[in-house]
């Protein structure tokens, strides 16, 4: 390891690989293609869906379709990963990979041209297979073709490339505001980058590790000379020889099928114990309420009272920018201080800026703008209709007008956001009459306007620079180097899996869940799941920094799960 601070290590290893190993960095970029292809994808959906609830009159007025339009797309990544454990398994990494763009590109398309709602969620499905598959294919690939030594940093540039994803969606998201067609370009581009990694791995080889396993030594001696200097590459062949000889001794005679591979994994104690350390941090990356900021996140910012799409996205450029600068930090730390330090870190910062979320929405809504029933009147026929019914409507602010009913909306008062204003109708109608007024009115549909609105993003902006550098990164790194090679395919599947399926409980809830219980304490509930995670993190998960998988193998053989502080011998599988 490089001395010096977070860019003077192996982030910095890994740039000089441009001149001293090209062909590591090439492999690298290439796989990391399918981390942007999976942060575009969360990260175009929440500008997007703005602009398709403007445009489908049944999304607007239907929180499910909404949230069914961005979880969809899970729905299909969690299919996605199971069939890319075993594919990889079976087929080979850069197989997995190739065919996770294809799946990519056709959904991506699919999106771009739909006529209904109901196109747009088939078209979300379909990039989601590819997603799913490339979300645990990709770092698995780049791991086993990569010297343990920067091992993690590289892992950490898909990491990386997932975030660029996800801010590039929000650049694109932004640029096509005024252009006809808007969320279909949004979409829509999400075609090249599939296209682009599928070129590219064409020429790129299989995983030396996966060729060993399947007894093609020739082509993984080859791959392993073009990945180290000459004096290291008899050890490394040496290494990985006695690796899969012990692996295929220890598996012995009988079925191989993944479901047997699945029942022999959760028998085997070593595996075991790898597998809730590993499912464990992916269930907890997204209980953290991650995906309800990289998919809602411009509907949050309108939770803060910013009204306009275009501004909701343009700050939503802001919490996208940070994590791209946190999975920097996290590819020149992870090796340096450890996966294990980083996610404790991060979740302590999570939890305090997500607490502090929640008070700052507590307090917004109490200070909400309340209704003036004179500014309301205006409207005539365009007033919100729950607003008419209730008896207890004289006391009722802006908070209180959007929470009785998803018909209605609120206009701020003309000449002063922060006096009473009206309870609309969300029809077409009445939105053009409340921008039309001669004054400042706005009209919000999901928050109220507020003068603190920017100390909001500022929170938000907080929980990303702890997310991004820990939980952000270190769950995949933590999946890609956990599991003996023969389990690698089938439990990297299983977490990612299990990633997917609470993304897809989170975001296919959320809208509705802070409907039911508001967005102060939709934070507050994120916060109690980030402390579990924390105590999780602490007693459960083992420590990997710069340990060969073999020695990640023997950790985990002699770790007690009850009392993780100490070694328990004989607990190898007979």
């Amino acid at each position: 390891m490089v001395n010096g601070g977070i860019l003077k290590g192996e982030c910095l290893d890994i740039f000089r690989l441009g001149r001293s190993r090209p062909f590591i960095l090439r492999l690298a970029i290439s796989a990391g293609i399918g981390g942007f292809v999976f942060g575009y994808d969360t990260g175009v959906i929440g500008g997007a869906l703005l602009y398709i609830r403007d445009d489908f009159e049944e999304v607007r007025r239907n929180t499910i379709l909404k949230e069914a339009i961005v979880s969809t797309a899970v729905a299909g990544a969690i299919v996605g990963a199971a069939i890319g454990g075993w594919l990889s398994d079976k087929l080979g990494r850069k197989s997995s990979i190739i065919i996770a763009d294809i799946m990519f590109f056709f959904g991506a398309l699919l999106m771009a041209i739909a006529p209904t709602p109901a196109v747009i969620i088939a078209g979300r499905v379909v990039a989601g297979l590819g997603v799913g598959m490339a979300s645990m294919t990709a770092p698995l690939y780049i791991s086993e073709a990569s010297p343990s030594r920067i091992r993690g940093a590289l892992v950490s540039f898909n990491g990386l490339l997932i975030t660029g994803g996800q801010f590039m969606a929000y650049l694109i998201n932004l640029g096509f505001t005024n252009v006809k067609g808007t969320w279909r370009w949004m979409l829509g581009i999400g075609i090249l980058p599939a296209l682009i990694q599928f070129l590219l791995m064409l020429w790129l080889p299989e995983s030396p590790r996966w060729l060993y396993r399947k007894g093609k030594q020739d082509e993984a001696v080859s791959i392993l000379m073009k990945l180290y200097p000459a004096e290291e590459v008899d050890e490394e062949i040496e290494l990985l020889r006695s690796a899969v000889e012990a692996e295929i001794a220890l598996e012995g005679p009988g079925d191989t099928s993944t479901f047997a591979k699945v029942k022999d994994a959760w028998g085997t104690p070593v595996v075991r114990k790898a597998l809730a350390a590993g499912i464990g941090v992916q269930v907890f990356q997204q209980l953290v309420g991650i995906n309800t900021v990289m998919y809602y996140s411009p509907t949050i910012v309108q939770f803060a009272g910013i009204a306009s799409n275009s501004m909701a996205i343009a700050l939503s450029l802001i919490t996208s920018g940070l994590n791209v600068l946190g999975s920097i930090v996290s590819m020149g730390s992870v090796d340096k201080y450890g996966r294990k330090k980083l996610m404790v870190i991060s979740m302590v910062g999570i939890i305090a800026s997500l607490c502090s979320l929640s008070i700052l929405f507590r307090v917004f809504n109490k200070h909400a703008p309340k209704i003036d029933i004179f500014e309301t009147a205006r409207f005539g026929n365009g007033t919100c209709h729950a607003y008419l019914k209730a008896p207890s409507a004289l006391t009722w602010s802006c908070r209180s007008c959007l929470d009785a009913s998803a018909e209605c909306a609120y206009c701020s008062n003309a000449g002063n956001q922060n006096q009473p204003g009206a309870c609309i109708s969300i029809s077409s109608d009445a939105k053009t009459m409340c921008l039309n007024t001669g004054g400042k009115s706005e009209y919000f549909t999901e928050g109220c306007p507020s003068k603190a609105g920017m100390v909001a993003i500022l929170f938000l902006a907080l929980y990303i620079i702890f997310y991004s550098p820990g939980m952000g990164s270190a769950p995949w790194i933590v999946n890609s180097e956990i599991y003996p090679l023969r389990y690698r395919g089938v439990g990297g599947g299983m977490a990612a899996m299990a990633n997917w399926t609470l993304n897809l409980v989170v975001s296919q809830t959320f809208l509705t869940l802070t409907k039911a219980v508001g967005n102060a304490n939709i934070f507050l509930i994120f916060a109690g799941f980030s402390a579990i995670g924390l105590v999780y993190i602490i007693w459960i998960v083992p420590e990997t920094k710069g340990l060969s998988f073999d020695e990640v193998e023997k950790l985990l053989e002699e770790r007690d799960m009850l009392q993780p502080w100490k070694k328990k011998q004989g607990d190898r599988k007979q």
